[in-house]
């Protein structure tokens, strides 16, 4: 194992051209917040209210339930391994380097794709409003923003990404405040009750299908760790974050659908599955708040295309530091400390977003994501076989009870992705495999050399 210095903040040594820290809370909170997109309830809502029947905001809380608790699987993890890579880091150092080669090539599915939808969904909601210009313009349009803002360095994407939450927030209010009021006056038949959470047993695994396409909304406490590098306090900073995103996006999203829900329980009636929400919007609001709804969703699309292009970099340059990717392409930083070379192949990829149907690309970016969190809760029990073994209960409840059940409930999730969903990822992950067999000539190469994990009690209890 190398014995590679760590810092007291978790980080080895920073070369000339490093990953720099200087993001704060409260810019890690924003960026993972930007990366989930508050207005990113309104994506799928027509999809998931057709798959669940009705009952949007119960697929919310299962998929709630499933991230809280890998929530804290990330939170235990990335005090122990504060570095760049995220759940391919967790699963390359607690379990095994080949492991973690393959958990992370899949969850480069998510992180590569979601910069591409990001771009799709700008070009739906914007043909909406301006039907007369190509799809491909805004396209194009938001990729080139996006990559540019990011080749500038990650503390202006940090700012600028603060100023673009705060519009979602404002706007995503005003559709909750309109909705409220046309419940209130009985608009469309509607009247507050229980019916959006109440399912019948036939129902669940409609609701089970739901959560699982949800699960992309929120990806922002899972790419947060990719930033661990440039956190001033990863240790302390990072894992606050996670449960601050999780908490804030949960209440959100069900208190959002749920009013949605309740005014729209049959959401074929708007028209327009995919474009549901731009439709609800001149339903409560007329043709101006629709107009406005639509510019507070470009604002989100350009602050959560920034995030997702900057964590699926991290990632790429995390892999290739390790050198399970050609290092000389993914580990090259520019002057800045910016991966420039995978925020540019990012963005030519986000470009075919012009062949991707929504509803399929949604599972197949959860695809990778619950294989992610699937290993983070595993690596947490490997972590405690491996290095801890202690017999305090607080100790098995936190290290391996929880994990179990977290990791229980996201593989249940994953067999309730969209079947092509599953053969693609599944192809992809073999295609990962097979580079791994050649990369690492059939295993006989030696793995990259593990740092191994901090003693955070030792730590906390010496200062040492």
């Amino acid at each position: 194992m190398s014995t590679t210095p760590i810092s007291r903040t978790g980080a080895a040594p920073e070369a000339t051209h490093a990953l720099r820290r200087s993001l704060s809370l409260p810019q890690i909170v924003f960026l993972g917040l930007a990366y989930m997109a508050p207005m990113a309830v309104f994506d799928t809502f027509g999809i998931v209210a057709q798959v669940s029947e009705g009952h949007v905001p119960l697929s919310y809380l299962l998929i709630f339930v499933a991230v809280a608790i890998t929530a804290w699987a990330y939170s235990r993890m990335v005090r122990v391994y504060p570095r760049a890579g995220s759940a391919y880091t967790y699963t390359r150092e607690s379990i095994n380097p080949h492991v973690g080669f393959v958990v992370g090539w899949a969850a480069t599915l998510d992180y590569l794709l979601l910069p591409m939808i990001n771009a799709l969904l700008s070009s739906i909601y914007m043909t909406v409003a301006f039907p007369e210009i190509p799809a491909w313009v805004w396209i194009i349009g938001t990729i080139v923003i996006c990559t540019g803002i990011n080749l500038a360095g990650v503390r202006l994407a940090a700012q600028v990404n603060t100023a673009l939450v705060v519009i979602q927030i404002v706007t995503a209010v005003a559709f909750v405040v309109l909705t409220v009021k046309n419940i209130a006056d009985g608009a469309n038949g509607a009247a507050f009750s229980f019916t959006p959470f109440l399912a019948a047993p036939e129902q669940f695994s409609g609701v089970a299908s739901g959560a699982a396409i949800l699960a992309l909304s929120f990806l922002g406490f899972d790419a947060v760790t990719t930033l661990s590098e440039e956190a001033r306090n990863p240790r302390r900073d990072i894992p606050r974050a996670i449960f601050l995103i999780v908490a804030a996006a949960g209440v959100f999203f069900v208190s959002v659908t749920y009013v949605m829900q309740v005014l729209f329980p049959d959401v074929s009636l708007v028209g327009d599955i995919v474009g549901a929400s731009p439709e609800m919007a001149r339903y409560i609001g007329g043709a101006l708040f629709q107009a406005l709804f639509i510019g507070g969703y470009m604002v989100a699309v350009l602050g959560c295309g920034i995030t997702q292009q900057m964590s699926a970099a991290r990632l790429l340059y995390a892999m290739g530091r390790d050198e399970v990717l050609p290092r000389k392409v993914f580990a090259r930083l520019n002057a800045k400390g910016v991966p420039s070379a995978n925020l540019i192949l990012i963005g030519v990829l986000a470009a075919t977003a012009v062949f991707l149907d929504l509803f399929q690309a949604a599972s197949l970016i959860n695809f990778g994501a619950f294989v992610a969190f699937t290993f983070v809760n595993l690596s947490v029990i490997a972590t405690w076989l491996r290095f801890r073994r202690d017999s305090a209960a607080k100790s098995i409840i936190g290290w391996v009870v929880v994990p179990a059940i977290g990791a229980i409930v996201n593989v249940v999730l994953w067999f309730s992705l969209e079947p092509s969903a599953m053969l693609i990822g599944a192809i992809w992950t073999a295609v990962g495999f097979v580079y791994l067999l050649w990369r690492t000539r059939l295993f006989r190469a030696a793995p990259p050399a593990l740092t191994g994990p901090l003693d955070v009690e030792r730590e906390e209890r010496t200062g040492v």
